[in-house]
């Protein structure tokens, strides 16, 4: 999927990822000095060598040693609790700062128009909160940790170089333009192959997804080892860019570790000939080889941190291309005091946004008064439920206006605008919760009783109580421990808990059997009492009684006017008529 282009893309590196430290800064200040203050104790253990070394070799007496050893077990006393300390604040900053990420990653992605969602794959959006969302963690927690501390030990470690020889030292860094520049080509490298490989993982998850959602179509026809192929085919996709990945590490890692060996093996030689001509003593030699190799340990561990750094800069430019997108649906600020219900639609033209090249309506009109019942008939495409859509405002149209009691739709608050347009579809959606915070969804703060007046008015009851639990019976995830006339009535029954002004109804039974329709169709009729209700079908005898019917075809209005009337009319609704009762 190409991403939203975005100016504040281009050029993003660590740094906004560092910014996401601020709201931590104090535990963050904490752990650097604690590490400030472990890594001056590692660098002065082979300081203590060389005095160890040299007092032996100049005959010093037991005494001597024996407090520098003292000294030494009190120095890794208080560099392990300071390690200790530095872990801890830098973890639990790490943690909370992820927490922070992923929650407000979450309002982001719920903040976007539904055009977004047609466009992407929910396995896309799953993945960058959890897989890019813990390679974030993994960099802001122990990788910006290890990288400070193996930083400051390397600075550390070549200022004392520098004090004991400034030779050796200056041929110990002649390798340090080599490492720097395969780092920095390695880096782009790396960058660019994780984001693909992220993008490969979300690809893969998408295909999980799917496929665990719709098991029963899977087995209905016999596809498992199918989908097994495929969701194969995805990961090995993202194996082969992991390859690559662990390809130009590997080349990265052999030749930053072959000079870093290199430098030391001039250093040996350097400093073996210093020591021979009397300008070195054996425990200054001795020391300045543990900072070298304290150099080039530390240098080491940050390529490889570089590595884990560039993942998250991959990761980083997906999370933060959410963070920073502007829902293209904006809310208006005027509330409706008293809401009506009357709706209107004037010269409406839609095309949806991933089609935008197929209009879908034409040009359409229509005026609903207030408590009256229209129902919207036609071919399958003719534009009905984008009729539906457009009045919930999940979508703008590119052309003409939708007023909700006389104020366009644009200009509405559109959580105001939604809590007045209850919608009843063909396929309920329930969340795996309990009946009870089912129905009250869009109410959390009705009461019990309210939620029971509610299950009652749409013949919800009943079947609750059957359950041992009740109204505490969960509904298992989509609402697969309940039929479909059992999830159609606790849909009904949280419409009527919500308690709209205008009322849609999405082909609401045209997948019951009969005792369920009948149970739906009552439940129905005391939903639509005293309200603007849009009934959309295809089972046209549900829509008898509706005080006026418009049929849909290729995205215009062609027929308007009541059963009876259109019928006399010998036009396109009474051709579906009789093609329906035919069959």
């Amino acid at each position: 999927m190409t991403p939203d282009p975005s100016p504040t893309i281009r050029g993003l590196d660590l740094r906004r990822v560092a910014s996401l430290a601020r709201p931590e800064l104090r535990r963050l200040v904490l752990g650097t000095i604690a590490l400030s203050i472990s890594a001056g104790m590692t660098l002065s253990y082979p300081w203590f060598v060389e005095r160890i070394v040299d007092g032996v070799l100049a005959g010093q007496g037991r005494d001597a040693l024996d407090g520098v050893i003292l000294v030494l077990l009190g120095l890794f006393l208080v560099g392990s609790v300071m390690g200790a300390l530095r872990a801890w604040w830098f973890t639990v900053a790490g943690e909370r700062i992820v927490t922070d990420l992923r929650r407000r990653l979450y309002a982001a992605i719920m903040a976007q128009e539904i055009a977004f969602f047609d466009e992407r794959r929910t396995g896309e959006l799953t993945n960058r909160l959890a897989s890019d969302a813990t390679v974030l963690q993994n960099t802001v927690t122990v990788n910006v940790s290890m990288a400070l501390r193996y930083a400051v030990m390397c600075v550390g470690a070549v200022v004392i170089l520098v004090a004991t020889s400034w030779q050796l030292t200056l041929v110990m860094l002649a390798v340090v333009p080599v490492v720097v520049i395969a780092a920095t080509i390695y880096g782009r490298l790396l960058r660019r192959i994780s984001r693909r490989f992220q993008d490969a993982l979300a690809a893969a998850t998408t295909v999980a997804e799917e496929t665990i959602s719709g098991i029963r179509t899977v087995r209905s026809f016999a596809r498992e080892q199918a989908e097994v192929a495929r969701y194969g085919a995805a990961v090995e996709r993202a194996y082969e860019l992991a390859r690559q990945r662990a390809r130009v590490a590997a080349i990265f890692r052999g030749t930053a570790g072959f000079f870093s060996y290199a430098a030391i093996a001039a250093v040996l030689w350097t400093g073996g000939l210093m020591l021979s001509e009397g300008r070195m003593t054996m425990g200054e030699l001795t020391s300045f080889l543990l900072y070298t190799l304290t150099v080039a340990v530390s240098l080491g561990a940050l390529s490889s941190l570089w590595e884990d750094f560039a993942k998250a800069i991959g990761a980083s430019q997906r999370v933060f291309e959410l963070l920073d997108r502007t829902p293209r649906i904006r809310s208006g600020t005027r509330r409706l005091d008293h809401p009506r219900g009357e709706i209107e639609l004037q010269d409406v033209h839609f095309a949806y946004p991933s089609r935008p090249g197929h209009p879908v309506l034409d040009g359409i009109s229509m005026h609903l008064r207030p408590g009256t019942v229209t129902a919207l008939v036609g071919p399958s495409g003719a534009g009905k439920s984008t009729v539906a859509a457009l009045l919930s405002r999940f979508y703008d149209p590119q052309q003409g206006r939708i007023l909700f009691d006389g104020v366009d739709l644009r200009e509405l608050d559109l959580d105001a605008l939604r809590r007045q347009v209850g919608v009843v579809r063909q396929e309920p959606v329930l969340f795996a919760l309990s009946i009870r915070d089912n129905i009250r969804y869009g109410r959390p703060d009705a009461t019990d009783a309210e939620v029971e007046a509610a299950a009652r008015a749409a013949n919800a009851h009943d079947f609750i109580m059957q359950f041992p639990e009740g109204y505490d019976t969960l509904v298992g995830e989509r609402g697969v421990r309940l039929s479909g006339g059992q999830k159609q009535r606790v849909a009904i029954a949280r419409a009527l808990l919500q308690d709209p002004r205008v009322l849609v109804l999405d082909e609401a039974t045209s997948a019951l059997d009969a005792e369920s329709e009948h149970l739906v169709q009552e439940a129905l009729e005391r939903l639509m009492e005293g309200r603007t209700t849009v009934v959309i079908a295809h089972r046209l005898s549900t829509v008898k009684a509706a005080d006026r019917i418009l049929v849909f075809d290729g995205g215009r209005i062609c027929e308007a006017g009541t059963h009876q009337e259109l019928l006399a009319r010998g036009g396109l609704y009474r051709q579906l008529v009789e093609r329906q009762f035919a069959a």
